[in-house]
């Protein structure tokens, strides 16, 4: 039996189950966006984007795990269950091993190959959740070390992105005439990455959080905490030097 997340709404549905502890779909929707836009940010930060194969099934594991290790138990591994959106069912459990290695042979040293590489990992669709948001950041992978680019997620039309996609395992000239135009050569700007973070979480839904404000809320936590730490120090600091006295 396939799981259908369009009868009623995602969001609508009974939340999957998580780490938080979290029960109400919508609740878990926002906190799964602030973790995993902070995730995301980490990554680009941190470098590991480019210590990754790019076009490999492991890099999407990788990803897939980093965005979604501290919401969900599956995070980085294949799904076990059926899936479908509306009435399109995603490769069946039976077959997605073979699927999967199959994609990853697929050639990608021309923008046609990888948007046909890109396409056939979507239908796969090997994650139980968070596969749009964690294949769109592989594809970026992708497009960089073999053209040096990514796609300007900003310049990409929800709508025309999610018909384009849906009619993609038929014909795929659409997807790959919108994502051509949206190229850029931005490959390691900061903020190109955080807006296209945004935007692709926005294409499913997912909108409540800037990931640049995010970030920023962050350090200047960490500044707080920094500054709090000094402060207790000096204090202690004096006390000792109050006490030898």
């Amino acid at each position: 039996m396939c799981l259908n997340w369009t009868q009623k709404g995602e969001r609508e549905m009974a939340a999957l189950k998580n780490k938080l502890g979290i029960t109400d779909s919508t609740e878990l929707a926002r906190e799964e966006e602030l973790i995993s836009k902070r995730k995301a940010a980490e990554m680009f930060e941190s470098g590991m984007l480019d210590k990754m194969i790019p076009g490999s099934y492991r890099a999407l594991q990788a990803i897939h795990n980093q965005l979604f290790c501290d919401v969900y138990e599956f995070a980085g591994q294949t799904r076990t269950v059926n899936i479908a959106k509306g009435n399109f069912r995603f490769a069946p459990v039976m077959y997605l091993d073979a699927a999967l290695k199959n994609v990853e042979k697929m050639p990608q040293s021309t923008f046609d190959e990888i948007v046909e590489k890109y396409v056939e990992m979507n239908i796969a669709h090997p994650f139980r959740e968070g596969n749009g948001r964690s294949t769109r950041i592989w594809l970026d992978q992708i497009l960089k070390k073999e053209l040096g680019k990514v796609v300007d997620w900003s310049k990409v039309d929800k709508d025309d992105y999610l018909m384009a996609m849906e009619r993609s395992p038929i014909k795929d000239i659409e997807i790959k005439v919108i994502l051509q135009k949206a190229l850029t050569d931005q490959i390691d700007d900061r903020e190109m990455f955080m807006k296209g973070v945004d935007h692709s979480y926005e294409y499913e839904g997912y909108h409540s959080y800037r990931t640049e404000d995010l970030i920023k809320n962050t350090r200047n936590k960490s500044k707080k905490t920094v500054s709090k730490n000094v402060i207790e120090k000096q204090e202690e600091e004096e006390q000792d030097e109050e006490i030898e006295r």
